[in-house]
């Protein structure tokens, strides 16, 4: 699995720790406040992918799809996850994961029954698949491919077999897609992707905005990427 030294550097580059001063503008600050409730590093890596860790384990998460599925009952993310060098193998199995709501209420990982009974996802995995953004952030040191099968896509040859866990090492870069279902529709508003490990939590933080914060957001990210890119060079 390709993931060179310098993807690791550009993430190192533009941490925000904890929950203080950013790399953002001001304006996008506005939008970009998650106050993790675990201590943990995390940062922004594009307009769509978000990266947090600690000193036990690893995530890297898209959710492209998911900003542009307000009011849908379904929430797609791509995930990625792995452990810090040395820690001991870990099972990571599916109730170990959670949504948390900008209303503060928590909902579990969807089960492939209901995942299946949703005949509307299969279009959903389509569109995933053709404005999906990388996900390939991981130490360098996790550099074997692992895929998540927590989901299986019956319409897809090959994927019809879900699993309700997953090996983690820290030589293994897992990845895989997460549905949560949401009755009463995916709000705009900050969500954090909770990872239970064994011994601690990790809070990914994302943010579904309005049409006018993304506007707004993507004219500015070019200003925080060329801002970043300034820095690397340095």
């Amino acid at each position: 699995m390709k993931c060179a030294k310098h993807c690791l550097m550009g993430v190192i580059m533009s941490l925000l720790v904890g929950i203080g001063p950013s790399v953002l503008p001001a304006s996008a600050q506005d939008m970009e406040k998650p106050k993790p409730a675990v201590p943990e590093i995390f940062t922004i890596t594009g307009e769509f992918v978000r990266i947090a860790y600690n000193n036990e384990g690893f995530c890297t998460l898209g959710y492209r799809v998911a900003n542009d599925s307000v009011a849908d009952e379904w929430l797609l993310l791509e995930m990625g996850a792995t452990l810090q060098k040395g820690v001991k193998n870990y099972t990571l199995k599916r109730e170990h994961l959670s949504l948390m709501m900008p209303n503060g209420a928590t909902i579990g990982l969807a089960t492939q029954e209901e995942f299946t009974a949703a005949n509307r996802l299969p279009a959903l995995n389509r569109r995933a698949s053709l404005v999906r953004d990388s996900i390939n952030y991981f130490p360098v040191s996790a550099n074997q491919a692992c895929t998540m099968n927590f989901f299986a896509d019956p319409t897809v040859p090959g994927r019809s077999l879900a699993f309700d866990q997953v090996e983690l090492s820290w030589q293994r870069a897992c990845r895989g897609r997460i549905f949560f279902h949401v009755p009463d529709g995916i709000e705009t508003g900050q969500y954090f992707l909770n990872v239970k490990f064994e011994n601690s939590i990790v809070q990914v933080p994302f943010r579904i905005l309005t049409k006018a914060e993304e506007k707004r957001f993507r004219k500015e990210w070019k200003d925080l990427k060329n801002e970043h890119d300034a820095e690397y060079r340095q």
